[in-house]
């Protein structure tokens, strides 16, 4: 049976045409989007994902109406989920982007949105404790480090990219690098390596998305008595790290367990896996 989409409060059906080709999302990516995991008709770590949406349209300059609010988004959301019958278990793609126009030619500053609803189980959800993900580290492009590095944005080519070199290498992801050839993050998440019990990720200004699964863990974990630091990561310490995780809102944490000639242990993550799953909601 066909789905239902949600575009600017209104519900269409799958297939409905809502942008022109003039769109600005279509052609210079001007916009951004969140993706959120519904479990039970709830909307996990719900406050971080609109709190983070709405940084980055002030970031980008939006014009934010009053009634554009996390409350009304959640509503449109949750209204969708139950039209679609995936209530239980979803995952919601929310995209904001700015009117038709020109580069130039832009004068309504305000926020158009397509919200999106799909069953839980079209997305492979990899559990902590298998042999892990082969990873390889991306070598095609590098990511700018400046204020906009952290928006989850519409312009996501240099992540395309990244993501078909893994697919062609049949790999579970690439680590992606930054212009200082460090590493700031991969296709679909946040990097968290462990040495020595330490546990490590980049900071924001090494051009890594905020990831919201990151910045909850990095609230989590050292109230639960790890070691955790935000610094630079060079290829070489993720050839040298004893662990490795990736951190995503829909999947979770998940372990890897290769990168080129290196193997890595998963018990450290298996541990952090296990406290994130009795915290997050």
């Amino acid at each position: 049976m066909p789905g239902y989409f949600v575009h600017n409060g209104q519900l269409f059906r799958e297939g409905k045409a809502v942008i022109t080709p003039d769109n600005r999302s279509f052609r210079y990516g001007d916009g951004l989007f969140e993706t959120m995991r519904i479990i039970r008709g709830n909307i996990l770590l719900k406050s971080l994902h609109f709190e983070r949406l709405l940084r980055g349209m002030k970031l980008l300059q939006f014009d934010i109406p009053d009634f554009f609010t996390p409350s009304h988004l959640e509503q449109d959301v949750l209204s969708l989920c139950k039209k679609n019958r995936v209530e239980d278990k979803a995952v919601i793609r929310l995209v904001v982007y700015r009117s038709d126009g020109g580069l130039y030619d832009l004068e309504d500053m305000r926020p158009n949105y397509i919200i999106q609803s799909m069953a839980l189980q079209q997305y492979a959800i990899s559990p902590a404790d298998d042999a892990g993900l082969v990873v390889d580290i991306y070598t095609g492009g590098s990511k700018a480090c400046n204020s906009f590095s952290e928006v989850k944005s519409n312009n996501f080519l240099l992540y395309v990219m990244a993501a078909i070199h893994a697919r062609k290498n049949r790999l579970g992801d690439s680590l992606v690098q930054n212009q200082y050839g460090r590493i700031a993050d991969a296709t679909i998440a946040n990097v968290f390596l462990i040495k020595d019990r330490v546990i490590y990720t980049p900071p924001l200004e090494e051009g890594c998305i905020a990831g919201v699964t990151r910045r909850f863990l990095l609230q989590l974990l050292p109230s639960a008595g790890y070691v955790v630091h935000q610094q630079p990561l060079t290829p070489d310490d993720v050839l040298d790290a004893d662990e490795i995780f990736l951190t995503n809102a829909v999947r979770g944490i998940r372990s890897v367990g290769k990168c080129r000639d290196r193997h890595y242990s998963s018990s450290l993550t298996k541990e952090i896996n296990h406290l994130f799953l009795e915290n997050w909601k």
